[in-house]
């Protein structure tokens, strides 16, 4: 059991500091609205892997079928990602008294998680396999396997919500305005790539 727990752990750790467009939208969410709608963002997986991690589990085995897939929802996390890069990129300067649950950052944390194909390759070629061999094991290395990676994961991404926050109050309006638009850049190049690896995914 410690075993797959500490590999969870790590797993979870390393995807959590890994920059990608969730982490990015986390630290946008909290400069915009405050750290409690960056911490609404970095809870998302918690919800929305579930549904990647029952699929990856129904179709390990079925990869041609499942690039085909991956390469349609890398295209739509695209379109997603271009919007919320161009929503940074106008962002105006943060009301320090504004509404905390204004941001709707849950959904959008959601709907990143699910458009992007970095956690469902994750989960077919790394996460669904352990899962097997923890399962193998017993329940209890399963349950380890599985609350170490999503420690790790969610608590690195709160950490860093909660950091971004305390110097937002900080931020000048001319610094914070171009802090958002390298966010919104960041966003877009994320939109890049998923396009190009959308198109390697249905050429395959």
């Amino acid at each position: 059991m410690l075993k797959f727990l500490l590999i969870g752990s790590f797993l979870g750790l390393a995807a959590g500091i890994s920059p990608g467009p969730l982490l990015t939208l986390v630290i946008t969410q909290t400069l915009r609205h405050g750290s409690r709608e960056g911490i609404n963002t970095a809870i998302s997986p918690a919800i929305t892997d579930i549904p990647i991690i029952l699929f990856s589990l129904l179709v390990i085995h079925e990869v041609a079928q499942f690039k085909i897939t991956l390469g349609i929802i890398s295209i739509a996390g695209a379109a997603f990602l271009l919007y919320l890069g161009f929503d940074s990129f106008i962002a105006g300067q943060p009301d320090v008294q504004a509404k905390r649950d204004s941001g709707g950052s849950l959904k959008k944390g959601m709907i990143t998680n699910l458009l992007n194909p970095h956690p469902w390759l994750f989960w077919i070629t790394i996460g669904a396999p352990y899962l097997y061999k923890a399962n193998e094991t017993g329940l209890f290395t399963l349950a380890g396997f599985i609350a170490g990676f999503y420690f790790f994961l969610l608590g690195s991404k709160i950490t860093v919500a909660i950091l971004v926050d305390r110097s937002r109050a900080l931020l000048r309006q001319r610094t914070y305005k171009w802090i958002m638009r390298l966010l919104g850049i960041a966003l877009w190049i994320f939109a890049l790539v998923l396009v190009l690896e959308g198109i390697q995914y249905l050429r395959v």
